[in-house]
């Protein structure tokens, strides 16, 4: 079986820094998320490579939440983050010709997939096939909401 996963990209007229700095706090996360309604930073963690945040996630009907260990954290070039050993979500960014390139990716993890099938036996794949659905669209909504935190635009701008 493939692994689900899923990316996408879109430029923003701003530099990679002050990006960076916007996605890899957590706290924001529910500004422009459309899943994720709060994060908070636990133990006194920060934007660095091993610490932990909580975030909870809201859709109709259901809301959970999730510890996340940061993975990644190269200030300006990528952020990225795996969510109870399994799923792993990322941002980079990339010099653009009008801005920065932000990309962000998801994607079930080996575990992950171990994960589901003992959770869901034969129907594991389309459980992982309509996680990865959500997450192309949310991940297009989440992109474009950034796109206008920062901006103030509606501007759909570069995508790929």
């Amino acid at each position: 079986m493939d692994t689900p996963r899923h990316s996408a990209s879109l430029v923003i007229a701003r530099p990679a820094d002050l990006l960076y700095e916007m996605v890899s706090d957590v706290t924001r996360m529910g500004e422009w998320s459309p899943v994720c309604r709060a994060c908070w930073w636990d133990e006194g963690g920060g934007p660095r490579v091993g610490a932990w945040f909580t975030g909870r996630n809201e859709i109709p009907g259901q809301m959970w939440e999730t510890r996340c260990e940061v993975v990644m954290a190269k200030p300006g070039r990528e952020f990225a983050f795996v969510v109870r050993g399994t799923v792993r979500w990322g941002y980079g960014f990339d010099p653009a010709r009008d801005g920065t390139r932000v990309t962000e990716s998801w994607e079930i993890l080996p575990e992950g997939v171990t994960a589901f099938e003992e959770r869901y036996g034969d129907a594991a794949v389309s459980q992982m096939a309509a996680r990865q659905a959500d997450a192309e669209q949310n991940i297009a909504a989440s992109l474009q909401a950034m796109k206008q935190s920062v901006e103030g635009s509606g501007q759909a701008g570069e995508q790929r």
